[in-house]
């Protein structure tokens, strides 16, 4: 086994401590927290195997368990994240969810540019780490200061776990590597969230506001970034197993695309009006 690999089991032992510590202290949102910290968790961890074992043949499924995610993501964001930040302080508000889309921008732009730097672990494990630390901080603190907050957005926030792990354990058993080194990243939610969930934010509007609307940015730009993209030299394009035009092939994929990711958004409808 390898030394990420030993690495990702000992951050499922600290997970699973963190996870028993949160509950016994009775952390704001203790429950949720480390019900949405597992959820991320076991998507990615039981996604990985079958992705190391799809082959090329995967892209209508990646279309699908893309879409659905970012439809679900989207409009989890702006149900249940703007509304709060707007309603804390509408300037300030505006403000953070407009900070959280440039920084979301700004961070995939950088991660791509540390692509090209040789990095002591893989560059995909590295990339999905540092984006599960960041999520997992964000919903930490916005779970740690809103008591109110339901399970529904965190869980629809985390669904991306699945698909993504599915994609990179399929790019790493094709370049011969262990896909087990994506224990790492699949407990990184966890970690984060509920150690971040002990920052209590001053009462003060506007800082809230800018919190909040700088959690909904970031999530919206995760959201935009899983969008299903059926472009030629796209992810979707690289998995395609045909010769010559795929022109054609990624036409229908495109529909697939708007279909998973309206229903996406529906099922968030669906699942609030039934907890409403």
């Amino acid at each position: 086994m390898t030394r990420i690999s030993r690495l990702g089991l000992g951050a499922t032992v600290v997970l699973v401590a963190l996870s028993a510590l949160a509950v016994v202290v009775e952390v704001t949102n203790a429950v949720k927290l480390v019900g949405i910290s597992w959820v991320a968790f076991l998507a990615m961890a039981l996604a990985a195997p079958l992705g190391a074992r799809t082959a090329s043949e995967s892209a209508g499924a990646l279309v699908w368990g893309y879409g659905l995610a970012a439809g679900a993501m989207v409009t989890s964001a702006a149900v249940f994240l703007v509304p709060q930040a707007i309603g804390q302080h509408p300037q300030w508000g505006g403000f953070g969810v407009a900070f959280g889309l440039l920084a979301g921008f700004a961070s995939h732009t950088i991660g791509h540019r540390l692509a090209h730097m040789d990095l002591p672990m893989d560059r995909t494990v590295a990339e999905l780490t540092a984006h599960a630390l960041s999520a997992g901080a964000i919903i930490g603190i916005i779970y740690g200061n809103m008591p109110e907050l339901g399970a529904l957005l965190g869980l629809a926030i985390v669904s991306h776990k699945g698909p993504a792990g599915y994609a990179a354990a399929r790019r790493l058993a094709s370049a011969g590597r262990d896909p087990s080194v994506l224990l790492l990243p699949a407990t990184g939610v966890g970690l984060a969230g509920l150690t971040a969930s002990l920052i209590a934010l001053p009462a003060t509007g506007p800082l809230r506001g800018l919190v909040f609307g700088f959690a909904a940015g970031v999530f919206l730009h995760v959201a935009m970034d899983f969008l299903p993209r059926c472009e030629i030299g796209s992810e979707i394009h690289d998995l395609l197993s045909v010769s010559g035009d795929a022109h054609a092939l990624l036409d229908r994929l495109r529909v697939h695309a708007v279909a998973s990711t309206a229903l996406g958004g529906l099922a968030v409808l669906l699942a609030w009006l039934v907890i409403a």
